[in-house]
């Protein structure tokens, strides 16, 4: 069995060869790129608690610190896969982005800032409760669109 894979010049479209099976990826390089920052940020993000906080942070509260983590990860791993089929300038692509994108915002973003609240004595910030939950609805509704999304995709 071999393998063969090479990057098309001028197109964002990758050919991967198994054999006689070729598949074609179309690759949406805004996604991938705000990927890869929001997952270089919650590897930081995991090792600051692990690390630096683990010693000011209480149990529960670093366990609201991991869960905005693990979050963070799961909806980067989305993010990548949505890069897969991604053609640039498709709506419910785009709004998959952006809702996985606000969603590990506000649910990731308001759960580090609730774990931290003590830390930095800002009591005002129990405030931010309700946007975790408006985060996970924005990461529910981008999993719907991502899914009409593929169920709309054309493969060439």
């Amino acid at each position: 069995m071999s393998y063969k894979g090479r990057f098309l010049q001028g197109s964002r479209k990758v050919i991967l060869s198994i054999g006689n099976l070729a598949l074609y990826i179309c690759m949406n390089r805004r996604i991938i790129i705000t990927a890869s920052i929001l997952g270089l940020l919650a590897v930081i993000s995991g090792a600051f608690a692990a690390h630096g906080l683990k010693k000011y942070l209480s149990a529960s509260q670093l366990e609201i610190w991991h869960t905005g983590v693990q979050y963070q990860f799961y909806h980067v791993f989305a993010l990548l896969f949505l890069s897969t089929f991604a053609k640039e300038g498709n709506r419910l692509t785009n709004t998959a982005y952006y809702l996985f994108t606000f969603g590990i915002i506000c649910f990731s973003g308001s759960l580090y800032l609730l774990a931290c609240r003590e830390l930095f004595g800002w009591g005002w910030l129990i405030v931010m409760g309700p946007v975790t939950p408006l985060g996970g609805l924005l990461f529910i509704a981008g999993w719907a669109t991502m899914a009409l999304a593929a169920l709309r995709n054309k493969l060439s």
